[in-house]
């Protein structure tokens, strides 16, 4: 099996890898129907966070089931299923909880970025959708397993609600599908922070009523012109920045929820500014498995369609070039089909 592995900053290379196999009773092996490459991985591929040594690469997957160990129930060989960057069991306390990312026996599930992917405690990580799904919906189901997931996180993470005015900062896939969420969960007033022009066009599509191209200081001003001084209900922060953080902060009112779902980079904390900030702050590594029945449901109906975050897609083997379109924001995201799923 061939897939991609990430050997250090800007360099990633399609070769030869172990196939995967059934390893623990509670595991899965599926073929991948599509995958795609992650705005978190391009913290790696940036230099910006270490990579010791070689790495298999991605952590986004849909596909078919072809073999499961012999202590799984609930998924069987044949069923298309999605998943979420960590494994989960779904019943320890943490998990009935709804954090299944803080599951206490939690498993990071990488390497998704080829043919076939092993997942542990597949009973509790995979979700099967009621059929074979068309071609067309492969896309939005994918979407599912993270970007949506996560998009939807912080949405709910900031009690949106009808009704309520909402700033979305960041223009990624998690953040362009926060702005779905967040449309979905009856927010009156959208207001997506981007500045530019296809991105724009995406989050007025997916739900956005305003659009603020000011960052930083600037941006918290114009947030705050827009809301007759007051600030946003709820602010979503799709980056994982410094400025990013502070700008969500300090655009919302006294009262008001601020989630965090961008991977932090050197983000620090004022204690004092934060006090007196009167915010809610809520966020993490989104669960993404304890909203993936829903999402499956609205995608399955046709009530979204996350999948138009892809606007790149390549067969898996051009994965490098997956990765350099990302990073210098040709591409939204890059869709990668294996090409026996192609």
């Amino acid at each position: 099996m061939r897939g991609a592995v990430l050997y250090g900053p800007r360099d990633v290379r399609f070769e030869q890898r172990d196939e995967p196999k059934i390893m623990k009773p509670t595991d899965a092996v599926i073929r991948i129907a599509a995958t795609c490459v992650c705005g978190s991985d391009l913290w790696p591929y940036r230099g910006l966070q270490p990579v010791p040594a070689p790495a298999p690469f991605g952590h986004e997957y849909c596909g078919v089931v072809e073999e499961v160990g012999s202590a799984v129930r609930l998924v069987k060989p044949g069923q298309f299923v999605v998943g979420s960057f960590f494994a989960s069991d779904n019943t320890c306390p943490n998990c009935k909880a709804g954090y299944q990312t803080s599951c206490q026996n939690r498993e990071l599930v990488g390497g998704a970025q080829a043919g076939r992917l092993r997942v542990p405690l597949a009973d509790g990580t995979l979700v099967a959708t009621p059929g074979m799904p068309p071609e067309d919906l492969v896309p939005s189901l994918l979407a599912a397993s993270d970007v949506l997931g996560t998009g939807w996180f912080a949405a709910d993470a900031a009690n949106v609600s009808p009704g309520k005015t909402v700033v979305v900062v960041g223009d990624g896939a998690v953040g362009l599908l926060g702005v779905l969420s967040a449309r979905q969960m009856g927010a009156e007033r959208i207001i997506a922070m981007s500045r530019h022009e296809r991105r724009q066009t995406l989050a007025r599509e997916f739900g956005a009523s305003d659009i603020v191209t000011e960052r930083g200081d600037e941006g918290v001003k114009r947030i705050k012109e827009m809301t007759g001084g007051i600030g946003a209900d709820s602010v979503l922060e799709c980056v994982g920045t410094q400025e990013a953080m502070m700008q969500a902060i300090r655009s919302a009112r006294p009262g008001g929820y601020v989630s965090y779902v961008g991977v932090p980079h050197g983000v620090k904390l004022d204690g004092a500014e934060v006090f007196f900030a009167h915010v809610r702050l809520h966020g993490g590594p989104a669960p993404v498995r304890r909203y993936l029945p829903h999402l499956i449901d609205l995608i399955w109906n046709r009530k979204i369609n996350p999948g138009k975050v892809f606007d790149l897609t390549l067969p898996l083997d051009q994965v490098a070039e997956g990765y350099r379109a990302m990073d210098e924001r040709r591409a939204i995201k890059t869709l990668l089909r294996p090409q026996e799923a192609a």
